[in-house]
């Protein structure tokens, strides 16, 4: 953590042009309306504390942007995380609200308002509380950005909700079980490459750092942990992820304190027409 934080306020200082499209957490900024996007992403696990071995998770997410301010999601994930075989494991909705814009040229702030729900068919692993396969519940939360030329910050702060069967019945679960949280993130981005925008044909090379905590309502489980990635861009709609999560601090269990990240984003820009006589967005 001690030097991390340099990092960020080292980056904060320096002018420069900047990114937005963070690996491990969605920016204020929505989708571009009448847009849809395809994000098929891989997470790898060296150990499983249940079954004593390693896995992994694969989760798929189709994005709209239905105005310029609004965007949802659906998402469905397959893993081994929680049974011996790779399998269908949970369903996803997400729904993000820009309400506030202040941008200028190569340059913005926003802020947004999210809801995210989730149902899943996996046991009730783990203290650690996440809502793309682990756990039923629900989750809100406010996110705001500011990108400034090659430099994007980013910080949000949602409440989860856990809806497992096992937190309305009359077991006494011994450890504890976790039903309430707080989540925070911290991230950054910096844009490398290009220096000099030509054409929608550069290859664009996005270098990002964030740091992601959870806090425990219901007791006094928590972690940190920090994510660094690097991003390839193709031809402005072609993404391809790949990052790497570790456990900064923290006294929750969870399935591993470090996990590998993959993923590919395709975007489709205009998927409809503004209806004749319609309003535009």
């Amino acid at each position: 953590m001690k030097l991390i934080l340099p990092l960020f306020l080292l980056l904060l200082s320096r002018p420069c042009f900047s990114q937005e499209l963070f690996v491990s957490t969605e920016p204020a900024s929505s989708l571009p309306a009448k847009s849809i996007d395809l994000k098929i992403s891989g997470r790898y696990f060296p150990f499983d504390r249940v079954y004593d071995r390693p896995a992994a998770r694969l989760t798929a997410e189709l994005k709209a942007g239905l105005t310029k301010k609004w965007m949802v999601s659906l998402g469905r994930s397959f893993s081994d995380m929680h049974t011996y075989r790779f399998k269908y494991e949970s369903y996803f909705f997400y729904t993000k609200y820009r309400f506030l814009s202040h941008d200028d040229v190569h340059r913005h702030f926003r802020m947004a308002a999210f809801l995210q729900a989730s149902h899943t068919d996996s046991p009730f692993h783990y203290d650690e509380v996440g809502l793309t396969g682990d756990k039923s519940g629900i989750e809100a939360g406010l996110i705001a950005t500011r990108l400034s030329n090659r430099f994007a910050l980013s910080a949000s702060v949602s409440h989860a909700q856990l809806l497992d069967a096992s937190r309305f019945n009359k077991t006494v679960y011994v450890p504890r079980h976790i039903y309430e949280v707080m989540n925070y993130s911290l991230s950054s981005g910096y844009l490398l490459f290009p220096k000099n925008y030509s054409g929608y044909r550069q290859l664009g090379i996005n270098l990002y750092m964030e740091l992601l905590a959870q806090q425990a309502l219901d007791g006094s489980k928590y972690f940190a942990e920090a994510a660094p990635a690097l991003q390839l861009v193709f031809f402005s709609t072609t993404r391809l992820n790949a990052g790497y999560r570790f456990q900064l601090a923290g006294n929750a269990q969870r399935m591993s304190k470090n996990s590998w990240v993959i993923g590919i984003e395709q975007s489709f820009l205009n998927v409809w027409k503004r209806r004749k006589g319609g309003v535009s967005n």
